[in-house]
């Protein structure tokens, strides 16, 4: 991401500037949303989910270590926001066609074909750990070493995880005949 811009958003965000604030929401907003929808499975979840998140920054901007990629800091907010939405519901369940707006983009319209909801039914179907490493490799397209940023593993744990992630994912759907 852009580290310098980053930092001078960030810098105007702790003195205050609401337009800077803006700026960081418009440029994470989208990936915020996709990682938490990936997790959730559920675009109501996933925006309530995403406002939560940006208003935890905000809240906690003063606390931001300059140190670490912002976008590391905002996903690591995001996948604790997520698990914790999950651990709320108490269970996990797949995107059902009724939840789903009525009002669909045409990413939400190809994944409601049947390929899209067996592969989402596979990713709903891991636990919390490896479906977090599988939005924020394939989904969010983040590298091994963002990853174990973001998560606070090393890298080593992280391969490791997407390893057995995609392996069970295999195994599901071979499983329907994919």
């Amino acid at each position: 991401m852009h580290k310098d811009r980053d930092a001078a958003l960030v810098n105007d965000c702790q003195r205050g500037d609401r337009a800077a604030m803006a700026k960081l929401v418009s440029q994470y907003e989208r990936p915020v949303f996709n990682a938490a929808y990936r997790i959730l499975g559920n675009t109501d979840d996933a925006a309530d989910t995403t406002q939560t998140v940006f208003l935890k920054v905000f809240e906690h901007i003063a606390d931001y270590d300059p140190n670490f990629r912002f976008f590391s800091w905002v996903y690591r907010i995001a996948i604790n926001e997520s698990l914790n939405q999950i651990k709320k519901r108490h269970h996990q369940e797949p995107l059902a066609d009724s939840q789903a707006s009525p009002w669909r983009s045409p990413e939400e319209h190809m994944e409601s074909t049947a390929l899209c909801n067996r592969v989402q039914g596979a990713l709903m179907e891991l636990n919390e750990d490896y479906r977090t490493v599988v939005v924020l490799k394939h989904m969010s397209g983040c590298s091994y070493q963002q990853i174990g940023e973001i998560l606070q593993l090393p890298e080593k744990t992280v391969k490791s995880r997407l390893y057995s992630a995609r392996q069970l994912m295999k195994k599901s759907l071979k499983a329907t005949d994919l």
